[in-house]
């Protein structure tokens, strides 16, 4: 136990010498979050790390921790906030970057008090996909083959789940002027345009737009 927390506190203290720039990225099922961060990690050199990813491939591994994942899966629990934090801090600290998109997280206040609390890090933003439940569905239905009725019940769980678990999140960070909102109901290539604008370095957009400048000159 006591080997456990004393490389759990190495992490984090590795994590702090780090010091990376983190980025949230929420969005309700269907949002394009996925499609985004591929982009975002094409065009300007973020790591894109997935909680559920890590948990799968935690859950997958035979470790004991994966063990314990698998069977709180199979039992349809939360796991603890703590366990997917510690997943992210190892992922942080072993990739070479300094730059992270971490995907659908934190999924509730608990989640976000825990990472902040744990891993002394706030994130620079939260890039948040915002999208009607109506164009979330057809999205979904789209891509989905089988019965429609239960797909449609199952989005609308999940964006039920979203809606409360997750907007808090957003309006707590909204409230310390750390929300970026994209309409993510426009085509990829529209709603990427304004991606962007956000991650585009201040730097680069003053100098595209004194060559601008220097042209008309």
């Amino acid at each position: 136990m006591e080997t456990a927390a004393v490389a759990s506190k190495d992490v984090t203290v590795s994590l702090a010498e780090k010091k990376p720039k983190v980025v949230f990225v929420l969005g309700g099922p269907g949002s394009g979050k996925g499609t985004q961060c591929a982009k975002i990690v094409q065009h300007f050199g973020y790591t894109h790390l997935s909680a559920g990813d890590l948990l799968r491939e935690e859950r997958d591994s035979g470790s004991e921790n994966g063990t314990m994942i698998k069977n709180m899966m199979n039992e349809g629990k939360i796991v603890p906030s703590e366990v997917t934090i510690k997943l992210l801090q190892k992922a942080m600290v072993e990739n070479g970057n300094d730059k992270f998109l971490i995907d659908g997280f934190p999924r509730n206040e608990e989640n976000r008090a825990a990472f902040e609390a744990v891993t002394k890090i706030e994130p620079e933003f939260v890039l948040y996909f915002n999208c009607p439940e109506e164009e979330l569905e057809r999205r979904i239905l789209n891509r989905n083959q089988g019965r429609e009725d239960d797909n449609i019940e199952t989005v609308r769980k999940r964006f039920k789940v979203f809606l409360e678990s997750s907007l808090p999140v957003i309006e707590y960070y909204k409230a310390k002027g750390k929300v970026r909102e994209i309409d993510a109901a426009k085509p990829i290539e529209e709603v990427f345009e304004a991606v962007k604008v956000i991650f585009a370095p201040k730097v680069e957009k003053v100098k595209s737009s004194r060559c601008s400048s220097c042209a008309i000159l």
